[in-house]
């Protein structure tokens, strides 16, 4: 099967699978943006056979100008590429996407993580990893609903915490009227802490809600993520502070007092 980046002509598609029996379409677009040509072609072709529309891609630059055409539904997206690394292309993506991204680096380093995360980066992977553990990170994100435009927040669905508005089926936050810009994943951690707002929350237990149980990695993911929702939130000495942490325990909801 021959891979021609940014070329149409050079997609997988479950069709064309060597598995004797391919699973159906799923009508899911799926990217992957790997300058190792070997592993982009074992990670396509799995897409491939779950059902994923694939395209493959070995170049940072060409990257974001094929997501911009094929707008793919998840991103499999490596840190090191050459043109733009996978940081930038993350960053850039953010710009016009809200596809899934899952970060691949060889770095276990933890500051490339957070690096890769607080562009909007889904999850991570380190290498090597089995594409069957990959498959599986996919299909748990794909379960979470797509974040929908912003708007108005149904008042009778609404969860209000002093000046913080959080509307769990737009999916929308408000702060002192205005709207807040989340990704994916910091919604959903929001949306579970202020849906039992008196809980103290473990990091497992925030996996759970959010990841789903069957989900394996560093639980440490969730700190990165709490911390960038926090930024966005605002607090500080003399704000309110809408994400606590309990020692020893977890977090829970805080209540802007």
């Amino acid at each position: 099967m021959t891979l021609s980046p940014g070329d149409r002509s050079g997609d997988f598609r479950p069709g064309a699978s060597s598995d004797s029996n391919p699973r159906p379409r799923s009508g899911l677009r799926a990217m992957v943006v790997e300058d190792e040509t070997s592993l982009a072609t074992l990670l396509g072709s799995y897409l491939g056979r779950d059902g994923f529309e694939v395209t493959v891609v070995h170049d940072g630059l060409q990257a974001v100008e094929a997501a911009r055409g094929f707008d793919p539904d998840v991103v499999v997206l490596d840190l090191g590429l050459p043109g733009l690394d996978g940081v930038e292309v993350c960053r850039q993506l953010r710009t016009f996407s809200n596809a899934y991204v899952v970060m691949l680096t060889a770095r276990a380093d933890e500051i490339y993580t957070l690096i890769g995360l607080s562009v909007g980066a889904d999850d991570y992977m380190t290498k090597p990893f089995s594409p069957r553990e990959l498959m599986a990170r996919v299909q748990v994100m794909l379960r979470r609903p797509r974040q929908i435009g912003q708007h108005p927040p149904d008042a009778s669905l609404a969860r209000t915490f002093g000046p913080l508005t959080i509307d769990p089926v737009g999916r929308d936050v408000w702060l002192d009227g205005k709207a807040v810009s989340l990704t994916r994943t910091e919604f959903d951690l929001l949306a579970a802490l202020s849906e039992r707002p008196s809980m103290a929350f473990s990091r497992r237990q925030l996996i759970e809600a959010v990841w789903d149980s069957s989900w394996v990695g560093d639980p440490h993911l969730v700190d990165v993520h709490i911390g960038h929702l926090r930024r966005k939130l605002g607090g500080g000495p003399d704000q309110p502070e809408f994400v606590r942490t309990v020692r020893g325990v977890g977090y829970r909801m805080g209540t802007a007092e």
